[in-house]
């Protein structure tokens, strides 16, 4: 679909599927960009209308300087607006996670339910990944810094295409947003508005995810009422790339039950 006007600028959209189920909408992480979600989209546009965004200063998205996790969370009510879709299943990894409980907090009408992936309310390392995030972008530059991250990314399972994109799409985010991006997940702590979560929410995270391992997951899970919690086996911290039909298929239960 490509770059669309809101009120907070161009962002960049993918919109695909559509009828009369509620809406699913896909949140990136903070080294992705919206094609990250290509498996779910093909999935659940079939059935529903998907949408997987950019943030501000990713793709053709508008950079906004200074942007924070609350000003992402506005990019994406603006974008829900553009496209008049008025609630629907916020779908979050890592970053995307973050900004989904921050939307809630903002909007909480907004979302039908939260699906909140390999993601925590708040990181035990956050200042120390922020860091050390930022020293790479500036000193060896994103393809570098890729390169070096990727295994840490990734699960056993990954093979050597997963492994190229996942370099070649961080390599190609531009620093000055990368550190925004950064900034926004690894210093939030929302385990306050973790806590006020009122819409039906599973979290699902990767057995092998070492970035933001299953014991932050189960943590926002008991910090959310009533939360589903789901491991993705053989996955790392990209579990819907690496294992796009578990991910998938648990979403699917977990809709099947509230739509």
């Amino acid at each position: 679909m490509g770059a669309i006007g809101t009120k907070r600028g161009l962002i960049d959209v993918l919109d695909l599927g559509g009828g009369s189920e509620t809406p699913i909408l896909f949140l990136h992480g903070v080294g992705s960009d919206k094609n990250v979600w290509a498996p779910q989209l093909d999935h659940f546009g079939h059935r529903r209308r998907a949408v997987a965004l950019s943030y501000p200063g990713y793709g053709c998205s508008t950079l906004v300087a200074d942007a924070t996790r609350e000003d992402y969370a506005a990019a994406v009510i603006a974008t829900m607006d553009a496209l008049q879709i008025v609630q629907a299943h916020i779908c979050g990894l890592s970053l995307g996670g973050v900004v989904a409980i921050a939307i809630h907090a903002a909007a909480p009408g907004r979302c039908s339910s939260l699906i909140i992936a390999d993601s925590f309310a708040a990181h035990p390392d956050g200042q120390g990944i922020y860091d050390r995030s930022v020293e790479a972008s500036r000193t060896i530059g994103m393809r570098a810094l890729a390169e070096g991250r990727v295994g840490a990314l990734l699960g056993r399972s990954a093979g050597p295409a997963i492994h190229r994109a996942v370099i070649d799409t961080m390599s190609a985010i531009d620093p000055a947003a990368y550190i925004i991006g950064a900034r926004a997940v690894w210093l939030a702590d929302q385990r306050d508005r973790a806590r006020e979560i009122n819409v039906p929410t599973l979290v699902l995270v990767g057995d092998e995810d070492i970035i933001t391992p299953p014991a932050l997951s189960e943590e926002l899970a008991a910090l959310i009422p009533a939360a589903q919690l789901r491991m993705i086996e053989g996955a790392g911290h990209l579990a819907n790339l690496e294992q796009p039909l578990a991910f998938n298929s648990a979403i699917d239960g977990f809709l099947a039950e509230i739509d």
